[in-house]
């Protein structure tokens, strides 16, 4: 504690007592009482988050010390940090980083939770185990422990609730409420199993809402978990959970684990989203999932506020209620929604008094009392409770409740039931007559009434309530009888006695009169009284009783007499004959009338007439358990006839006799409930009913099951109706709302409000708006009433700047913003989006202006056109035009069109396609620079494109070369295609007259070319273009130099390029000639007759090609070319005709040998275009290229071949492809030339000539045909393609190749005239959809639909011949999507044992020792690939300890007896000619050990106790499991070591807090607080408390506790005992209870809460209750001994004061007291009976000794004698 300063001795006295006063005036109450001075300002906060601590200080004003602390701590900042912020302990260590630590700089890392001083500054050097001291304490603020919020504050530790408190011990429930309940969060677990039946590869396991914490899911089994989240925003995600680790999964943490076949996924919540957690299966093994985790209640009541006050003036109240709302969508929903959940409890209402100033019509004085004592609050008021379901067995009673209010009149009225809310509602409903019904009790039988024979003898029958008292109730039914026969075994002495002689003793008399008392019942019935005394004192008398009707009242349990007509039956005999034994001890002598009179009832009765049972009647119920009872009818014994009843004495009927029957179940029938009240209240509406199918199985047990609607084989009765058929009044029916009219600014919203009226069948009648009595709804609403976003408003463009040449437009633009009252108001611009520059500027352009002294001719922009025609031969990748003229382009060229103006701004260009704008795409690109650009020429490219700049205008006519050496047509349709067909495949001249009546070019009759002007523009050089592309009698060498490419460059060539390649004139450049010249060829033609136009438009388009070639060779740079081809000179000769095309020659350098000066070139062979020229009929000379037809006289064939090349190519020739074998017929000459004399039929094929040298080879084939018959070239080769995009094949080869090849098969045909080829496919023959061009065969993209037998069938006039290529397509070897195949395999293959299916990536099986494994190898192709299995890189048929199987056609491999050198990689290798496959998978034996590793923290960083443990862990394979599998291994001894075994600094010790010295109003408490230093030894000194002051502040030993004010609970005297007079101590009094301090002050009673509260209702005892039970003596026992004794009491209720009877029910608050018993139950001694001997006469005469009971008269039969028979 620090103790305040004294004042000096030089400080007035006065200025003391002025400092003390003054400060005394800010002051706390509780300060005031004290010398300290009010507490100081808090400090600034120790953080800016993460919770820190802030100090207020207080001085102490007196001279000597102030008891208590002069400074108190509070938390503050409690906001979380940002996740950049960092740890705070952690910052604090990196603070010295920069000092040096003996010498060295460390990077400092903290240590946390220290058990022995947490709030010390240890870190620790990072890369090494130094840990240190850095700080003795640290800042304020810093947590004590990383799982805790207790923080540290000047070096101690200070706990922390989790309403960030210090010193509160306040914790979060499992819902996270702080100091919660648990009651706004429910638990949920359970368990998830997987389903094999489940076709589907996933399943939901449980769906985890929004806010839910502590979740815990663990699966057990081979398949796998994964998350699927949903947002309150509606965003969705998916995580696999693929590998063990901490994930962020929507926003909240989730700690998942997985090992072999377990995974455990942790979520310590909230959940920031909805989560469904998935199973994926992934063998057919069953998963389970165990999950648990507390869900929040959503949807919780909601305490509203007060309700208006029921007064205006005078005193009132006001009640709160309660809502239910949703915390998710922030809104009230109905109450079932809290009522789902049991957790939920509705809060009570408030209730709270209002407006207590007096009403204005008051005097003034009246006083203002507490409103309820004035008015008292409303109640709840109930009425009296009604009858007893039952008098016995249990029973319900019920009552009204309703809430009333007490006007200060005392005049009560019924409010609603709200207002009474304040208090439980009253039970409605009680049980009642809870205890046992009274039931028979019956006693042991007496002797037999006779001595000898046949006799009766008879017992004590009771009814007993459940208190043990004999009373009436008992069932009539039911009562055991009290009478039955018994026979003595001695024979009688008189033989003539049919029927015994029954001895009436005072058994059957106290049996008769208990059996005819008290029997009163709830139905009435007559009672009969007790017998008087006999009239006579001997001899005979009668005796009289009296006979009532009464009946048990059940609610007072008291009996009520009746008029006699209310009781049913005969009424019971009230007067008999008595006998009272002889007079003067003489037997009288009676005559036989008397006898009659006294005793025939008695005998003649019992001799003739008797009650017996005569079968049963009627079950009772025809199922389910009925009853049926036994008829008892009067009979006479001799005759067995029935008699009348009253012949027979009544109390010896038998009792009722009851048998169960009908006892089978019940069959099933329909339960139909009540109708519901109807939907509707007009119109039709509907109503249901329950209607359920039950079977009665047990009356007597009240079972009664519901079974499905198909097992009641009745008609269902109907569950619906329609109800309330009649039409409904006609109203007003609204439509939807239409959307409104803006979407801001004000807009309005319409609906249509019709006059209708629903009939009675359900439709609508729309009607007049008079019909409608009603207002008419609202039609139109305002809608969308906020502002609108600003917007700029532009207007229209001004005129331009210049009247001539260019010049600028402008526009203005204002910043508005149209309000929510649809008026429109300019507001700042710096309000409204940044406006474009060029929004409110534009570049114009008119014509250009006239220069000074020149007159102005030419005002308009110009176009500088090139009229040529551009024919692209050669492919190329990109070529550029200028606009006007016309271009003849292969496909897939790019295109870049220029537009050269002047005069003109070239980003005002503009372009057209066939009369539309062109704008820029994907495909076409309109450059600002006056250029166009195409990409990739297709088809739809074609056509005429315009530029235009101002009015100027210029055209470029685009249009595509086929693959067939024809222009691909626009765009046509089907029938156009059909008829142009036929045109490609006829001749020349055919060709040639097809385009005559096309085009029109060459025909008289057209009106176009009258006017010199072709039909189509586009069109008008098509049939030019199409003659010169025809044209066959090029240059030969020019053309060698083009087509130098060997046979593999054209199979790489895709195919579209190969078919174009082939059908082209091979040139080496594009085509440029002038529009002028061709216009003049069109000019000539049309000035010819018709019948010579056809041959002179082969001369002239000769002649042009001519001069295009010359062209060329003379200006090569004006001509567009490749710039990648180098063509050689050639000698040109003088124009000639075009016959003279063919006599070109190689040039005489090439033949001089000058090879040495020309450059290295590759081979190529010169192709002379010429028929076969037969210099006689026997010898015929041919160039390659051509057809020879041998004919029956030749005699010799000489085939030339010439190659160029440098070095100079060698020559071999080849037949059918097989290397020609000369001999003496067949010839190699000089020239290289083949020569075959004497040709035969064997001789005929294609034959080749290959040209070789160093840079390549070329090669040319020639036909040689047997008399023009068709001839095929064909190859026998095998091509297996599995790399390559596209390959070519002749007929003849097998192909195998993969999907998505284009596939090209040649067939090369001869014959003369020329073979037509025809394809079939598995001999259906190939359409034109399929790319056939001149006679090769192109299948795209090949798949498994186009593998099958192809044929290529050659035919003409001469014969016809078939050739096939195979396509076969490969599935390289893969891994099938489906595994269910191979996991059924392995299932059959072992059902038992570990399994794994072998992956390209590797998968993983963990097995014991000694096991055995299945490995499968999921593989797909075609053909079907071969399996080969490895293990470690060997074969594992080479591998001679691996125990193994193959099974399943090498699919499956079984290895056996595993062990350490079983284990590793295994894999299978898949191949077929498609391409390998490797899968892999490891199988790793498992085995368990322990591990020692290092050692684990110290466990103190001083004194004598620290330790290091070694940490023990569980190994598999080097990674840590649970210690369980380690259970059966030897454990390693491990012992801890000791450390830091050092002197611990000097620091503060304290001492536990003392109690406080008071219990309130402010206390003291004290410890102890020493300065000690720990040694290494253990032992603690105690040091100079200076040594502690230099490391840490001196802890306070002193500090107030209990500051608490002083309470108790006062009360008034109890007031008057009122209420209902119902039993002892069940009225009510009152008295007031009220919290004040121990002087008398009142409080809060929120003060005294504490303390238990006196109770302020007790229950009283009226005066009016002063009633008990009264007794009187009990009288003498009917008998001295035996069982057979009772006797009674009379038992009353009385008042206490007037000693009076009152009703018996007024004392059924106490038990009544037993108004019987047994007596005398000691059993009788022998001497009761004396033994007399009598004699009687037996049937034999002889004498028979028996004895007589004795002594006593009364016990003893009436013996008449032989006088008396």
């Amino acid at each position: 504690m620090e103790c305040c300063r004294r004042a000096t001795p030089g400080t007035p006295l006065l200025l003391l007592a002025f400092l003390l006063l003054s400060s005394r005036t800010t002051r706390s109450e509780e300060d005031r009482d004290t010398l300290w001075d009010a507490w100081g300002s808090w400090s600034e906060c120790s953080r800016t988050c993460g919770g820190g601590a802030s100090y207020s200080l207080r001085r102490c004003l007196g001279s000597k010390s102030c008891e208590g602390r002069n400074i108190r701590y509070r938390t503050c900042s409690n906001v979380d940090c940002p996740p950049e912020a960092g740890d705070f302990r952690a910052q604090q260590c990196s603070a010295h980083n920069d000092v040096k630590h003996h010498g060295q700089f460390y990077e400092w890392l903290p240590v946390s939770n220290d058990p022995d001083n947490p709030c010390s500054l240890k870190c620790q050097a990072k890369g090494t185990a130094l840990i240190v001291e850095l700080a003795p304490k640290v800042l304020d603020g810093t947590r004590c422990y990383t799982e805790s919020l207790d923080m540290c504050i000047s070096g101690l530790c200070q706990m922390v609730g989790c309403d960030h408190q210090l010193g509160s011990n306040a914790k979060e429930d499992n819902c996270g409420v702080c100091s919660g309940d648990g009651s706004t969060c429910r638990l949920v677990r359970g368990q998830y199993k997987s389903q094999l039946s489940a076709p589907k590869l996933d399943d939901t396991v449980v769906a985890i809402p929004y806010g839910s914490r502590h979740v815990l899911l663990i699966l057990r089994g081979p398949d796998h978990l994964y998350l699927e989240t949903k947002t309150l925003q509606g965003a969705k995600g998916e995580n696999s959970l693929s590998s063990t680790g901490t994930f962020l999964v929507g926003n909240s943490s989730a700690d998942f684990q997985k090992s072999l076949d377990k995974e455990t996924l942790k979520m310590a919540g909230p959940l920031t989203a909805d989560f469904i957690v998935k199973i994926r299966n992934s063998e057919p093994i069953n998963s389970t999932v165990q999950f648990i985790f507390y869900q929040p209640i959503i949807h919780r009541w909601r305490e509203t506020d007060f309700f208006p006050c029921s007064a205006t003036c005078g005193g009132g109240y006001q009640l709160t209620s309660a809502e239910c709302y949703d915390l998710r969508s922030n809104r009230v929903v109905a109450d079932q929604y809290c009522n789902y959940y049991p957790e939920n409890i509705k809060p009570k209402p408030k209730l709270q008094e209002c407006n207590l100033d007096p009403c204005p019509a008051s005097d003034g004085y009246k006083q203002i009392m507490p409103y309820d004592l004035y008015h008292p609050l409303p109640r709840w008021e109930a009425t009296p409770w009604t009858a007893c379901s039952s008098s016995c067995g249990g029973g319900i009673q019920s009552r009204t409740v309703s809430c009333v209010e007490e006007d200060i009149q005392g005049h009560m009225t019924s409010v609603e039931e709200w207002k009474c809310m304040y208090r439980p509602k009253t039970p409605i409903v009680q049980p009642c007559n809870i205890f046992d019904c009274p039931k028979w009790l019956a006693q042991e039988w007496s002797p037999c009434t006779v001595t000898c024979g046949q006799g009766l003898r008879y017992r004590v029958v009771l009814c007993i309530d459940h208190r043990g008292m004999h009373t009436g109730g008992c069932s009539p039914k039911t009562k055991p009888h009290i009478k039955e026969e018994c026979i003595i075994p001695t024979p009688c002495y008189k033989p003539k006695e049919k029927l015994p002689v029954e001895a009436r003793g005072p058994w059957y008399k106290q049996a008769q009169e208990l059996e005819e008392g008290a029997s009163v019942s709830e139905e009435p019935s007559f009672i009969p009284e007790a017998w008087s005394a006999c009239t006579v004192t001997c001899g005979v008398g009668t005796q009289v009783r009296i006979v009532k009707c009464q009946v048990l009242l059940s609610f007072s349990q008291s009996v009520a007499d009746l008029p006699v007509d209310e009781c049913e039956g005969p009424k019971p005999a009230s007067q008999r004959a008595c006998y009272a034994g002889p007079c003067n001890g003489e037997v009288p002598e009676l005559n036989q009338g008397e006898t009659d009179g006294l005793l025939g009832g008695l005998q003649d009765f019992d001799e003739l007439y008797d009650w017996e049972y005569e079968g049963f009647t009627k079950c009772s119920e025809s199922c389910g358990g009925g009853v049926q009872e036994a008829v008892v009818s009067c009979l006479n014994k001799q005759t067995r006839e029935p008699a009348d009843e009253n012949l027979c004495v009544t109390s010896r009927r038998p009792p009722k006799l009851l048998k169960a029957c009908s006892l089978d179940p019940c069959p099933s029938r329909w339960e139909i409930g009540k109708w519901s009240p109807c939907s509707l209240t007009c119109g039709v509406g509907l109503q249901t009913r329950d209607v359920f199918c039950s079977q009665i199985r047990s009356r007597e047990m009240n079972e009664t099951v519901i079974l499905a609607d198909d097992l009641c084989r009745q008609h269902k009765p109907s569950t619906v109706q329609a109800c309330n058929r009649f039409d409904c009044p006609p109203a007003w029916y609204p439509a939807q709302w239409q959307p409104c009219s803006r979407t801001c600014g004000g807009g309005v919203q319409k609906r249509e409000v019709l006059c209708k009226q629903r009939m009675a069948d359900g439709s609508f009648l729309e009607l007049p708006e008079t019909f409608c009595s009603t207002s008419k709804l609202a039609s139109q609403q305002a809608c969308k009433r906020d502002d609108c976003p600003s917007e700029w408003l532009l207007s229209d463009w001004s005129e331009c700047s210049t009247s001539c040449g260019e010049g600028t437009q402008t526009r203005s633009a204002i910043c508005r913003k149209v309000l929510k009252t649809g008026v429109s108001a300019v507001v700042n611009s710096s309000l409204c989006p940044p406006l474009p520059f060029s929004s409110s500027i534009r570049p114009c352009m008119l014509a250009a202006c006239a220069r000074p002294g020149r007159p102005s001719t030419k005002h308009n922009p110009h176009i500088t056109a090139a009229r040529k025609i551009y024919i692209q031969t050669p492919r190329q990748r990109k070529l550029h035009f200028v606009v006007g003229g016309f271009a003849y382009l292969l496909p897939k060229t790019a295109v870049v069109l220029r537009c050269p103006t002047r005069r003109f701004r070239k980003p005002l260009i503009t372009w057209e396609k066939d009369g539309q704008h062109l704008i820029s795409s994907a495909h076409v690109t309109v450059a600002p620079f006056g250029f166009l650009k195409i990409h990739r020429l297709k088809p739809s490219d074609a056509g005429v494109y315009t530029c235009s700049a101002g009015p100027a205008r210029e055209q470029f006519v685009i249009k595509l070369i086929g693959g067939n050496q024809k222009l691909v047509a626009r765009p046509m349709s089907l029938r156009s295609e059909e008829e142009a067909l036929p045109v490609r495949k006829a001749n020349p001249k055919e060709v040639l007259q097809t385009h005559k009546h096309q085009n029109g070019i060459f025909s008289n009759g057209s009106k176009a070319e009258k006017r010199g002007l072709a039909a189509d523009p586009g069109s008008h050089y098509d049939d030019l273009v199409s003659r010169l592309l025809e044209q066959g009698g090029w240059p030969g060498e020019l053309l060698a130099s083009w087509e130098v490419q060997d046979s593999t460059e054209r199979n790489i060539s895709s195919e579209e390029e190969q078919n174009t390649e082939q059908a082209l004139m091979h040139l080496p450049f594009t085509i440029v000639t002038e529009q002028q010249r061709l216009d003049d060829i069109l000019r000539n033609l049309s000035q010819q007759p018709e019948e010579l136009r056809d041959v002179y438009s082969k001369h002239l388009v000769a002649q042009l090609a001519q001069e295009i070639f010359r062209s060329h060779i003379e200006h090569p740079d004006t001509l567009l070319k490749p710039s990648e081809q180098r063509i050689p000179p050639v000698a040109i000769p003088p124009r000639k005709p075009v016959s003279s095309f063919t006599s070109l020659v190689r040039t005489s350098a090439g033949e001089a040998g000058g090879g040495s000066r020309r450059p290295h070139r590759k081979p190529t062979i010169l192709r002379k275009i010429s028929a076969a020229q037969q210099l006689s009929a026997s010898e015929v000379v041919t160039h390659l290229g051509q057809t020879v037809a041998l004919a029956s006289g030749t005699l010799s064939v000489l085939l030339h071949c010439e190659a160029i090349g440098n070095p100079r190519p060698t020559i071999s020739w080849a037949r059918n492809g097989e290397e020609v074998q000369f001999s003496d017929r067949i010839l190699l000459q000089p020239d290289d030339s083949l020569q075959i004399l004497a040709p035969v039929e064997a001789d005929v094929g294609f034959y080749t000539c290959n040209a070789t040298n160093a840079l390549g080879y070329d090669s040319v084939s020639i036909a040689v045909t047997l008399a023009g018959k068709p001839l095929v070239k064909t190859s026998r080769m095998t091509v297996i393609n599995t790399k390559e995009p596209a390959i070519t094949v002749d007929i003849g080869s097998t192909v195998k190749t993969v999907q998505g090849v284009n596939v090209t098969i040649n067939c090369q045909v001869a014959g003369v005239p020329e073979a037509e080829v025809t394809w079939f496919k598995n001999k259906s023959k190939l359409g034109s959809s399929h790319h056939l061009h001149e006679g090769s065969l192109l299948l795209t993209d090949v798949s498994s639909s186009d593998q099958g037998l192809y044929f290529c069938r050659a035919a003409n006039v001469h014969g016809e011949l078939t050739e096939n290529t195979q396509l076969l397509i490969l599935d390289p070897p893969q891994v099938p999507t489906q595994l269910e195949d191979i996991r059924a395999l392995l299932s059959a293959t072992g059902p038992n044992l570990p399994s794994v299916l072998m992956s390209p990536l590797g998968t993983q099986l963990v097995l014991d020792p000694g096991k055995s494994a299945l490995l499968g190898c999921p593989i797909k192709g075609h053909p079907t690939p071969n399996i080969t299995w490895f293990h470690g890189g060997r074969s594992v048929a080479t591998i001679t300890r691996l125990t193994h199987h193959i099974l399943a056609a090498g699919q499956i491999l079984q290895v056996a007896n595993l062990n350490g050198e079983s284990q590793g990689e295994f894999s299978c290798l898949a191949q077929n000619e498609a391409g390998v496959l490797v899968q892999k998978a490891s199988l790793i034996i498992q085995d368990y050990w322990w591990s020692v590793d290092r050692l684990a923290t110290c466990s103190a960083s001083c004194g004598n106790r620290g330790i290091q443990q070694p940490r023990l862990r569980c190994l598999l394979n080097s990674t840590e499991v649970s210690p369980s599998h380690c259970a059966g291994k030897v454990r390693p001894a491990v012992h801890p070591v000791p450390c830091n075994r050092r002197d611990c600094p000097s620091r503060w010790m304290v001492t536990s807090w003392s109690a406080c010295t008071r219990s309130c109003g402010g206390g003291i408490q004290t410890r102890r607080v020493t300065c000690q230093k720990l040694k290494a030894s253990g032992i603690s000194t105690p040091v100079s408390n200076d040594m502690c002051t230099q490391l840490a502040k001196r802890p306070v030993d002193t500090q107030a506790c209990n500051q608490q004010l002083c309470v108790e609970w006062a009360f008034s005297s109890w007031g008057q005992c009122n209420g209902p007079c119902i039993g002892p101590r069940l009225a009510v009094q009152h008295r007031q209870v009220f919290c004040q301090t121990l002087d008398g002050v009142a409080l809060p009673s929120e003060q005294c809460s504490a303390l238990p509260r006196p109770v302020s209702t007790q229950n009283c005892w009226s005066e009016a209750c002063s009633v008990h039970w009264r007794v009187s003596l009990w009288t003498l026992c009917t008998a001295t001994c035996g069982n057979y004794g009772f006797q009674s009491r009379r038992v009353e209720c009385v008042h206490a004061r007037t000693n009076k009877a009152v009703p018996e029910h007024l004392c059924s608050w106490g038990p009544r007291p037993a108004n019987w018993q047994r007596c005398n139950i000691t059993p009788c001694e022998n001497s009761m009976f004396q033994s007399q001997r009598t004699f009687c006469k037996s049937p034999t005469g002889r004498r028979v000794q028996r004895a007589v009971p004795g002594p006593k008269p009364e016990h003893r039969a009436l013996d008449l004698g032989p006088q008396g028979l």
